[in-house]
């Protein structure tokens, strides 16, 4: 009985350990995976203190994943064991994913620059339309300068191309919108100026 007991015990310490210091073990070490996973996949160019944050990172997470994983294995060898192997499993895990979660949250991030260029573009978009429709509908605009609403003239001829092609753009949310977006800016003014418009006048439009 006094044998079951111990063993009983030491089951209970064992149990107890692996549930107090398993996440704390899995989670340092799955961490310090990844962040020198990601130091390796993505090094900083010309940094001469690389080695040293290398160094840091690894004797940080060994500051924690140490103690956590010999504690436990000096209360109960099997959970150690136990803890160890959890250990490796969750290091082998971060190091596979890790690829696979920076691609991820780079591609999440370069979908939310994208967005905000695009409504940015929107606006921009918006206001050279509003820009161009003074010309094309005020009568007196319409008179004295003509020649930007002749589709005969080279630059008149290029905006309108730039204009439809940033419509186009706009509507399918194209990745090439702020682009076009420019092109249209830099047409319009193109336009202006080769219409004889004051450079007076088109800052006023411009604001």
């Amino acid at each position: 009985m006094p044998i079951v007991e111990s063993l009983m015990q030491g089951l209970l310490h064992g149990v107890w350990a692996v549930l107090l210091c398993g996440p704390v073990l899995v989670a340092s070490v799955a961490a310090t995976v990844f962040v020198v996973r990601r130091r390796s996949l993505a090094p900083v160019s010309g940094a001469p203190e690389a080695p040293d944050q290398l160094f840091w990172d690894l004797f940080l997470g060994s500051c924690v994943a140490l103690p956590a994983l010999l504690i436990p294995a000096l209360v109960s060898p099997w959970a150690g064991l136990v803890l160890a192997g959890a250990a490796a499993a969750s290091g082998i895990a971060a190091y596979r994913g890790s690829p696979r979660f920076l691609a991820w949250r780079t591609a999440r991030r370069e979908h939310r620059q994208q967005l905000s260029a695009h409504q940015a573009a929107r606006m921009q978009h918006d206001e050279l339309m509003l820009r161009w429709q003074r010309y094309e509908l005020d009568p007196g605009c319409s008179i004295d300068y003509p020649a930007l609403t002749d589709v005969r003239l080279p630059e008149t001829s290029a905006l309108i191309k730039a204009m439809r092609t940033a419509e186009q753009m706009r509507t399918a949310t194209h990745k090439g919108y702020p682009d076009a977006v420019g092109s249209l800016a830099a047409s319009l003014t193109a336009a202006e100026r080769a219409a004889g418009i004051p450079a007076a006048f088109r800052a006023e439009q411009a604001h």
